[in-house]
């Protein structure tokens, strides 16, 4: 299933009825972070509450503290939301919702000009329907607030109520040259121009703060409100690009199978991600989604949208090799074989691992038909180690000591990630990514099914022997298609695009914060090469000296999320 859209020839208010509050840990005032990394130490002066005055580390301070302290780092990978749609009013971030004028979110038409109106939601609010929820039948193909200004509005159901988190709502193009258009350099004024869902790119959960458990753990520990999409578009080029900071790459693409999946873009210059409309593509968002051609691969070879992994689970098996794809399809990429994260910490024998749920349950229970049953919902290109030729079925004893079963839903019985977190058996770097119907992706998943999976995942790891020396890294791969208001900051060619919730949970953490350092995916990567030691990969040098050379910080590492006490 490929939930990555590509757009291929296809068509502020707050709520007024806050759900029930009485499991909400209210925890008083957030406290805002931009700072760096502090130590607590006897000796330190004190405030006027006679509170010891923490001061910062210096770099080799802080090197020794993360060695010293950090011995397991894990990285729970959701899907497709941006920050405004379920965290935008959040208290202390720098720009929440509520404080936007018009100019900071009103969005403009393909011509350039200003929309009056949001256009209609083609298709409908929901992705799967009639949806039953509490009693409530919500009809399919329908839009539920029509005739919305041009601004953000809150999610709302056939009744004004506010829309439940329960609900499947429809799926919203993030690809990799329309999530480029959107942004518009910086203004994010092309949300609309350039989706096929039409206004429902500006919809948000008005309701996160008294419904969403997330909230709840961002209160206790850290909300980074300045974290990015480390590329531009989708779940694969974003998956691709948590592992190894860069673009997969396709090997002479105009001369391969492939070649049809090439992106027809306005203009010669690579700097220029504006896709070809095709000529029948509508003029204005008013009247119709745009319409383009394949974009999986850009002219030069780099995959940027879904294609599939060369072995399986992906696609289409090979019937004479099952343990790899079906060969010559164009939607298929090469095994790739440059450098990922996971080679930097086998060259120092760190341990490290990829949990998938339902992996095994793929591998066993539907090789034969190659089906995605709705539970679990297994994303095949949400597998990011799956298309490396070290991890690949060429090399079993890596494949499986790397690759490993999360097993299926809630129950450490079942779910092998949690059993492994229970018996404080998790390698010093472990991946989590929940199974389909658990990871929050618009089209197929409810938030409140991920929001209660991840805050559970949250919990047993909590109780793990490993806690002590533990950082949690809780993020989504993507915005989704849903629209957020914030800059992002120059890197390079593949990104960084739209801002996504991050949240930081360690003992370490600088709790009850909410850190304003500018981070991206790959600060994931840079975290876990300074707390062990590794070599930095190309990618982060790539964005690193791209930044710089603009008069630009490099990203942050997530070092400034904690803290440490001598």
């Amino acid at each position: 299933m490929n939930d990555e859209k590509d757009g291929s020839d296809v068509p502020s208010p707050e709520s007024d009825n806050p759900a029930d509050t009485s499991r909400r840990r209210f925890l008083g005032g957030v406290a805002v972070l931009g700072v760096g990394a502090t130590l607590s130490a006897c000796g330190s002066p004190n405030d006027e509450s006679g509170k010891p005055v923490e001061r910062p580390l210096s770099p080799a301070e802080l090197d020794k503290a993360l060695h010293d302290q950090v011995k397991t780092v894990v990285v729970i990978y959701a899907e497709n939301r941006s920050f405004n749609n379920l965290f935008g009013d959040f208290p202390g971030v720098e720009k929440p919702l509520s404080a936007l004028k018009p100019a900071d979110y009103q969005q403009r038409d393909r011509d350039g000009s200003l929309l009056q109106t949001l256009p209609p939601v083609w298709g409908g609010v929901l992705q799967i329907g009639p949806q039953t929820l509490d009693g409530v039948t919500y009809p399919s193909e329908t839009q539920f607030q029509e005739n919305l200004p041009n601004a953000p509005f809150a999610l709302k159901g056939p009744n004004a109520e506010d829309l439940p988190f329960g609900l499947v709502t429809r799926d919203l193009w993030h690809v990799f040259y329309q999530n480029q258009m959107q942004i518009n350099g910086g203004k994010n004024d092309g949300f609309v121009a350039w989706a096929d869902s039409g206004g429902l790119t500006m919809g948000h959960y008005a309701q996160s703060r008294y419904s969403l458990r997330l909230w709840d753990v961002a209160q206790e520990f850290v909300l980074c409100d300045n974290f990015f999409q480390g590329a531009f578009g989708g779940s694969f080029l974003n998956h691709q690009y948590l592992i190894s900071a860069t673009a997969p790459f396709y090997p002479d693409v105009a001369n391969s199978v492939a070649k049809s999946m090439i992106a027809a873009l306005q203009s010669a210059d690579p700097a220029d991600p504006r896709l070809k409309p095709l000529e029948k593509s509508p003029a204005s968002a008013m009247t119709g989604p745009p319409q383009f051609g394949p974009s999986a691969l850009t002219p030069d070879g780099y995959g940027v949208n879904t294609l599939a992994p060369p072995y399986w689970p992906t696609w289409i098996r090979d019937p004479e090799r099952p343990e790899y794809s079906k060969p010559d399809l164009p939607n298929v990429m090469v095994p790739q074989t440059h450098e990922h994260i996971g080679d930097k910490l086998s060259k120092k024998n760190i341990d490290w691992a990829w949990y998938a749920g339902a992996w095994q349950a793929t591998l066993d229970q539907y090789k034969d038909s190659g089906g995605i049953p709705k539970i679990p919902n297994f994303q095949y290109h949400h597998q990011p180690f799956n298309y490396f030729k070290q991890q690949g079925p060429e090399n079993p004893a890596e494949r499986n000591k790397r690759l490993r079963d999360a097993g299926l839903g809630d129950e450490s019985s079942s779910n092998k990630f949690f059993a492994d977190a229970e018996a404080g058996k998790l390698p010093a770097v472990s991946f989590y990514k929940p199974q389909g119907n658990l990871n929050m992706h618009a089209g197929y998943a409810d938030v409140a099914s991920g929001d209660r999976h991840i805050v559970r995942a949250l919990k047993v790891l909590r109780e793990s022997p490993q806690w002590k020396n533990m950082v949690v890294v809780v993020t989504v791969d993507e915005n989704g298609g849903w629209w957020d208001h914030v800059t992002p900051p120059k890197g390079d060619r593949w990104g960084p695009g739209s801002r996504v919730p991050a949240l930081v949970v360690s003992p370490f953490a600088r709790k009850g914060t909410v850190d304003h350092t500018v981070y991206d995916t790959a600060s994931i990567l840079r975290l876990i090469t300074r707390v062990f030691g590794l070599e930095k990969l190309d990618g982060l040098k790539q964005r690193d000296e791209a930044m710089i050379a603009r008069g630009q910080k490099a990203m942050g590492d997530l070092t400034n999320a904690l803290h440490f006490t001598g």
